[in-house]
């Protein structure tokens, strides 16, 4: 009857010198808020499906988070949101991109799981199919932020000054939020929502809702990314992480290590994922000055942390 949660708010987070009390107060509280609504399922003997999409609503509805609410914008100044889902069960997933209006994504990347013969929908068509089946839709302004907006100017000020991908500050570099779990009947789940990268190029596809990049779920492990997702999508890291667990037979904690450390770094990616185990073992490695992440692992060790000297696992 082993039950376990994982999730993170993203990565390259703000160093803890540049965090004021308030404002790591509002962050952990909203992991805490995530983590709760998923764990709350989970204890109640609910599927590992519901309790992942439940944690990244909730992540979804706090506006501090880059992803639904809290997106960021693109160069062109609009937001396209993204998000993904992926049941381990039978491997079905489900995925979309480019939305501007549909409240939650995941909810959304669930929707085209279950009820169309497809894995992936974008755009127009998306939001399309989202209004069909009466998900809830928003204007612009209720995904507006100023911290977003304020952002993306002070970013396209860097690039017309030659500022390159290497010297991105770390708190415009990466935002995606995701939960994986393990629910008391066996089974594993993933799910990954993203607002994407600040002055990204519009219609720029990244890495969550590609399965087996930044979201994957089999009979062995679930796994959500968040990073640059670029290098997410060339080393195919969920499906990294468990074919090494498969065909190697590592655990999961030197399967995510040798994945993010291994092979993203020294291709240059920066990032970190939330993975669990069919056993409840909790992994949530990153490469870079922080990560937001919560987890209740299988022997019921509760986590919530941000900068990379609290205690990982």
């Amino acid at each position: 009857m082993t039950i376990a949660l994982a999730l993170h708010g993203g990565a390259g987070t703000l160093r803890r010198s540049d965090m004021n009390p308030e404002l790591e107060d509002a962050y952990r509280q909203g992991l805490e808020r995530a983590l709760e609504a998923g764990h709350a399922i989970l204890r109640a003997g609910g599927s590992a499906l519901d309790a992942v999409c439940a944690s990244v609503c909730a992540l979804e509805d706090d506006p501090l988070f880059n992803a639904g609410r809290g997106s960021v914008y693109n160069l062109d100044g609009k937001q396209e949101m993204e998000a993904a889902v992926m049941d381990g069960c039978r491997q079905d997933a489900g995925s979309v991109t480019g939305l501007a209006q549909v409240q939650n994504p995941v909810r959304l990347a669930r929707a085209v799981m279950e009820n169309t013969p497809h894995v992936t929908l974008g755009f127009a068509a998306a939001e399309d199919f989202s209004r069909r089946i009466g998900l809830p839709m928003q204007p612009p302004e209720y995904f507006h932020t100023d911290k977003r907006w304020q952002a993306l100017q002070l970013e396209k000020e860097r690039i017309a000054n030659g500022g390159g991908d290497d010297d991105i500050p770390e708190d415009r570099k990466h935002g995606t939020v995701g939960a994986v779990a393990l629910d008391a009947q066996g089974r594993l789940a993933a799910a990954t929502s993203t607002g994407g990268r600040t002055a990204k190029w519009a219609g720029r596809i990244g890495d969550t809702p590609v399965i087996g990049a930044g979201t994957w779920a089999d009979a062995h492990c679930a796994v959500s990314g968040t990073g640059h997702g670029e290098y997410f999508v060339r080393a195919a890291v969920g499906h990294e992480i468990s074919a090494r667990l498969r065909y190697l037979d590592e655990t999961l904690a030197s399967a995510c290590d040798a994945v993010v450390h291994g092979q993203l770094t020294p291709m240059g990616g920066t990032g970190g994922v939330a993975a669990v185990d069919r056993f409840g073992r909790v992994a949530l490695p990153f490469n870079c000055e922080g990560m937001y992440r919560a987890a209740i692992d299988g022997e019921g060790r509760k986590l919530i942390a941000i900068y990379r000297d609290e205690n990982q696992r």
